[in-house]
């Protein structure tokens, strides 16, 4: 999976990572081996949050087309019948 982020969004998260694992783990660790912990994060993990998105996505998405097919329906004019 191709996730493209901004020089900016890659130092931002770069960063994240480094402080973690000095926050959590009481470990520094380099920018190199922080951006390696984030090549793996955006090729094993990420495509699952990316599918759970698209899938919340979807399902509003699918409640909104129910709620307008409900009003269209509502619009309709009766027929009589002769």
């Amino acid at each position: 999976m191709f996730i493209r982020l901004t020089k900016d969004q890659q130092e931002m998260i770069v960063a994240d990572i480094q402080r973690f694992f000095y926050t959590h783990r009481d470990e520094d660790i380099s920018e190199f081996e922080a951006e390696r912990v984030l090549d793996f994060i955006k090729e094993n993990i990420a495509p699952y949050i990316y599918n759970a998105a698209v899938s919340d996505a979807k399902y509003v998405v699918e409640r909104q087309l129910t709620s307008m097919e409900e009003e269209l329906e509502a619009l309709e004019q009766p027929i009589k019948l002769k």
